[in-house]
């Protein structure tokens, strides 16, 4: 029997809890992610439900300690992506808590995104000015991250308005 895997997924940005779903669903199947990379993941015989996964954008080297200090481990990261694991035996695990938190991981999402889109813009219409062969290729990245803000924007507008239903 096999004790490692390699899978080949893709998951677009507004995708994150679509992916933290499938990885716990691989972890209840009795394979826990070992390694992440671009569209890669490398993942090791386990007992089933034995791991529970989570994935957060947050780059800081300090909350990394502090989610480390709840018991869990550093998988590894993407980009500004962080994959934890921890044994399902110490309780629940969630890093996005309460409504406040998961508004504010959508702002962190959206800022890096709107920062990249006006980055491709700026090149693409430079580039398309200058006649140079990559400026359609911007265009395209920036009108892609264009739509992926628009998600990331519906999310959090669903959830405020979740939070003044609550209030």
């Amino acid at each position: 029997m096999n004790k490692t895997k390699k899978v080949f997924k893709i998951f677009f940005v507004w995708d994150f809890e679509k992916e933290e779903r499938w990885l716990n669903q691989m972890a209840m199947e009795g394979w826990v992610l070992e390694e992440v990379s671009f569209f890669g993941y490398t993942f090791r015989r386990c007992e089933p439900g034995e791991y529970i996964l989570r994935l957060e954008m947050n780059p800081s080297e300090d909350y990394r300690r502090f989610v480390e200090e709840l018991g869990a481990e550093y998988i590894g990261s993407i980009v500004n992506w962080c994959y934890f694991r921890r044994k399902a035996e110490l309780g629940s695990f969630d890093l996005l808590s309460d409504i406040d938190s998961r508004i504010t991981h959508l702002d962190r999402i959206g800022r890096m995104l709107a920062l990249i889109c006006l980055a491709n813009l700026i090149m693409g219409v430079t580039n398309s000015l200058d006649q140079a062969r990559f400026g359609l290729l911007n265009l395209l990245c920036a009108a892609l991250l264009s739509y992926a803000l628009g998600r990331i924007h519906g999310s959090k507008a669903a959830l405020e308005q979740e939070r003044t239903l609550h209030e």
